[in-house]
């Protein structure tokens, strides 16, 4: 809930300090991911060294921390661009310590033969907070300010802190005591995920997305403004939308029993979702762009959700929490994407500059299930 509010009511704030640049917006995303990919290593090695429910509430209570200051500088008036790069970096770096653990602790608290279906309905959860929170956000951006809604977030990352406390001690605990250090331990990980060909296609299969999928996110309120002129309840309704599909796809995959060639089936997806952000580009009204971003929710949840299962199946219990963690890093990739693709926005305007990202898409991952074959047989 929290992430979502969030995402939309700093999008706002970017808008109004920088007269609408898409690339303002990209490269207030970048500031987060730029700590999510080159720290999320650090967070994975940590979640096989301590526990895991630790850092996960740490990291929630640092959130609202920085989220209340945000709050403060906005409502005073004292709020520059800069406040929210800097924030956005504090932001991202707790991310890459919170989402590995977020993430492998799954798998420590339900059997193996459940986990596509438990990953599914924790994606569902987030989903469910994802159609609602942006909604949210964009009504009461209308009556409170982004001032008045930063304190909200802030009071539900609090809130997420005191949920994760009651979570009880995982079955399977991470080495408390290691005998190496964390440089060994980074190389290790690298080293286990290079020596087998199942995880490496994973973790280029999280990457190639994350490039060509996501940055439609980061430059979404720049395209409603250029295409439908629209306001901050308009962008939270967007939002919701792709809550809405991404939550309809996830449901749909935690209720499978079994998911065959699942190899296959992840390239296949990762194909349709580049044609439907394709299509998407093209929409000029509510009615096309509507159905069109609930496609394209209903694909990259799936992605996700499929991709984070077959990367935990396939990696073992002390090896989990660096593997995830090379997942995180290869999402962190997309807001820094973003940038290219914002700066290409204010040339030929930010309808083109998703179409080019979809078509790049569809031309990476028909190049992966032609180049990978051995990739298409995972089970």
């Amino acid at each position: 809930m929290a992430v979502g509010m969030q995402q939309i009511t700093r999008g706002w704030l970017v808008l109004r300090l920088t007269d609408d640049s898409p690339f303002a917006l990209a490269l207030v995303m970048m500031s987060f991911a730029l700590p999510l990919t080159f720290v999320s290593i650090l967070g994975g090695v940590l979640a096989d060294r301590i526990p895991r429910r630790q850092i996960i509430l740490l990291s929630q209570s640092g959130n609202a921390i920085l989220t209340l200051l945000l709050a403060i500088l906005d409502m005073t008036g004292l709020i520059l661009f800069w406040h929210l790069l800097v924030i956005g970096v504090c932001n991202g770096t707790l991310a890459a310590f919170n989402m590995p653990s977020r993430q492998s602790i799954i798998s420590d608290i339900v059997p193996g033969e459940t986990l596509m279906n438990a990953i599914s309905l924790s994606s569902a959860g987030m989903n469910i907070t994802r159609i609602i929170g942006p909604v949210l956000a964009g009504v009461l951006i209308i009556y409170l300010d982004t001032a008045g809604v930063f304190y909200l977030v802030a009071l539900i990352h609090a809130l997420s802190a005191l949920s994760t406390a009651l979570i009880k001690r995982n079955r399977a605990q991470p080495n408390d005591s290691p005998s190496k250090g964390m440089t060994a331990d980074i190389r290790e990980g690298f080293q286990y995920a290079a020596g087998d060909p199942t995880l490496l296609g994973l973790i280029i299969m999280s990457l190639v997305p994350a490039l060509f999928g996501f940055p439609y996110l980061a430059l979404l309120p720049a395209w409603g403004r250029e295409v439908l002129n629209i306001q901050a309840d308009g962008l939270g309704l967007l939002m919701a939308c792709i809550g809405l599909g991404s939550f309809i796809g996830v449901m749909g995959l935690a209720s499978l029993d079994h998911l065959r060639k699942r190899g296959t089936f992840l390239v296949v997806n990762a194909f349709v979702w580049g044609a439907a952000l394709v299509l998407f580009s093209r929409c000029t009204s509510y009615t096309t762009a509507l159905p069109a971003l609930l496609v394209v929710g209903f694909l990259s949840a799936i992605f996700m959700s499929l991709n984070m299962t077959l990367m935990q199946s396939y990696s073992s219990s002390e090896m989990r929490g660096r593997i995830v963690s090379m997942a995180m890093m290869s999402f962190g990739v997309m807001p820094l994407s973003a940038v290219p693709f914002g700066a290409l926005a204010e040339g030929i305007g930010t309808a083109d500059s998703l179409a080019i990202a979809g078509l790049l898409l569809c031309l990476f991952a028909t190049a992966f299930f032609f180049v990978s074959p051995k990739f298409r047989r995972v089970a």
